[in-house]
């Protein structure tokens, strides 16, 4: 039976972690608050609590799934590292008014996330290393330069990781959603939006695993989804 970690479970990791579980996977989810921890436990997977940009917490995280499990399959980093401030430009605001902390906040915490969950999966021998961004990773957008450095760095290391590991038989993806992804913390940005204008996490989650289920003579290292509503830019 194959065994996954997912890292952050409120929204997409939640819907990630569900989908394999239904699906005959053994599962556990990294997150800090209990209330996410209580429904990964309602779901049945194993909750534990650590900060999945920590090295060391993220390490013993790992560990602890692994020695429930036997063996790692597929970790996933879905972790969003930034809470958008409603009082502050989301994706870091136009450069000529951001700050430095604007930069620390949004460029170095979600480059630092990336780094962390591709160099400890490694350590903890998982057999695919899935991570999750956003369209930024393609492209930059005015007022959102600072996320867009995030993104960019999240992809180029994730690519480095993939030709590294590669050979050793171990596969590392990157999965651009390339929308705005419904859930509950964008609710009240998509209201009345068509559906096939944001991105479903059920269709997300399925994509995860069909990278997790690829063989190694016909590996995706980076799988771009956007919902027919929205723009596709080649």
């Amino acid at each position: 039976m194959p065994s996954l970690v997912v890292l952050g479970a409120r929204n997409l990791g939640g819907a990630i972690l569900a989908h394999h579980l239904q699906n005959g996977w053994r599962g556990a989810a990294v997150a800090r608050s209990p209330e996410t921890l209580e429904t990964v436990r309602g779901a049945g997977g194993l909750p534990i609590q650590a900060d999945a940009s920590d090295p060391e917490q993220l390490r013993a995280a790992l560990e602890q799934a692994k020695g429930e499990f036997g063996r790692l399959d597929l970790i996933v980093n879905a972790v969003s590292a930034v809470v958008p401030d409603p009082d502050r430009p989301f994706g870091g605001g136009p450069l000529r008014e951001a700050e430095l902390q604007d930069f620390d906040k949004w460029t170095v915490a979600n480059a630092r996330q990336a780094f962390v969950f591709l160099s400890e999966g490694v350590r903890a021998g998982a057999g695919n290393l899935i991570q999750i961004t956003g369209g930024s990773a393609r492209r930059a957008m005015p007022g959102r330069g600072l996320w867009a450095a995030a993104a960019h760095a999240t992809r180029a290391i994730t690519h480095a990781a993939a030709q590294e590991l590669r050979a050793d038989g171990i596969h590392v993806a990157l999965l651009v959603v390339d929308a705005t992804i419904d859930s509950p913390k964008t609710a009240r940005f998509i209201a009345g939006r068509p559906e096939n204008e944001t991105a479903d996490m059920a269709e997300i989650a399925r994509a995860v695993e069909y990278l997790a289920n690829q063989s190694p003579r016909a590996y995706t290292h980076e799988l771009v989804v956007t919902p027919s509503g929205d723009r596709w830019v080649p």
